[in-house]
């Protein structure tokens, strides 16, 4: 009979994330740091996670996959020739908001030679800006330079000759459910239930607990957004609550997967449920105000409602705090 050890590393509830954790780092360099970085788009610095990640995109476009993949890799060796932090890039740090260029520069463009130029680019400029960012700026600015990017890219495209990738059919399915799903896809531009499986399970590889809080998150901004109509709204239908513009907006998940990475992230800034529950609530309201603007929402709600808990957390702190009792056994500043 043989005594098997919860101390050894390859038993117990723990041995399966044990020999996950020891595969990942067996990764050679170049692609584990590659595939961090695709990773580090839901705050993991795992390269099976990244690996689940382009799996995911592939299975619904395997075009955005690709621009990703590359947006990741040119990230990553952009870092690595301009000598930035070696520890950061080894984690995926200016990988990810190169990867999320590439991937936008595929939604937005059809695959030709001024879309490609545009993701290699963009992919140069936002490695460029996440260091500039990070190194100018006090507070955390997530994925800002690949919001930056993706604007200007938006912007001049057409002119340099990139051809508009055209609209799609609407979306059948109005109901809440696949909102919750595609809340977590479209983080990556994806409304896929496959993909969003895979980015769970992805997830779930580094971190069981934050894949339950991102399909919490996006079913709290699918529940929000049921909720966030107008007045005007309202009285068009007054039977449903909900014009069906709306509800198919909702179902393709575009209110919610801002909301995932804001619980995402502030989580991991403070390890309690209320800041990420108030940050995935005010990205709901927020994810209109950048096409109010004339420009695609992108994660730009997601760093909006982030920024603005953390404000208040530091507004808490410093105005708010009443100011701790004195020692009863000191003498009182009157004394």
């Amino acid at each position: 009979m043989t005594n098997t050890s919860t101390s050894d590393p390859a038993s117990g509830p723990a041995a399966p994330w044990r020999r996950l954790a020891t595969a990942e780092a067996n990764i050679p360099p170049p692609p584990r740091d590659a595939l961090r970085g695709v990773g580090q788009v839901f705050f993991q610095g795992n390269a099976l996670t990244g690996a689940c990640f382009l799996l995911g995109i592939a299975a619904n476009s395997p075009i955005m996959a690709i621009g990703g993949a590359a947006g990741a890799a040119i990230g990553t060796a952009v870092a690595r020739l301009a000598r930035f932090d070696a520890d950061e890039a080894a984690e995926g740090i200016f990988g990810f908001n190169a990867t999320l260029v590439g991937v936008a520069t595929f939604f937005f463009f059809r695959p030709g030679p001024a879309s490609v130029a545009l993701m290699v680019a963009g992919a140069v400029a936002a490695t460029f800006l996440t260091r500039l960012m990070r190194s100018a700026l006090p507070f955390p600015t997530y994925t800002t330079p690949f919001i930056v990017t993706t604007w200007a890219l938006w912007l001049i495209g057409p002119a340099l000759g990139a051809s508009w990738v055209p609209a799609g059919e609407p979306y059948a399915e109005t109901s809440s459910l696949p909102g919750v799903a595609n809340g977590v896809g479209q983080v990556m531009f994806q409304a896929n239930v496959l993909t969003a499986a895979l980015f769970v399970a992805g997830i779930t590889l580094a971190n069981p607990r934050h894949a339950a809080l991102v399909v919490a998150a996006s079913a709290i901004g699918v529940a929000a957004a049921n909720y966030h109509v107008t007045p005007a709204q309202r009285a068009l239908d007054p039977e449903r609550l909900v014009g069906r513009f709306l509800t198919e907006n909702i179902a393709l998940g575009l209110y919610s997967y801002n909301a995932t990475l804001a619980a995402l992230a502030l989580y991991l800034w403070r390890g309690s449920l209320i800041p990420p529950l108030l940050g995935a609530l005010l990205s709901t309201p927020i994810t209109e105000l950048a096409p109010r603007a004339g420009l695609p929402a992108l994660t730009a709600p997601f760093v909006l409602a982030t920024w603005l808990v953390l404000l208040l957390a530091w507004l808490d702190g410093r105005l708010l705090r009443e100011a701790p009792a004195p020692d009863p056994g000191e003498p009182s500043p009157a004394g």
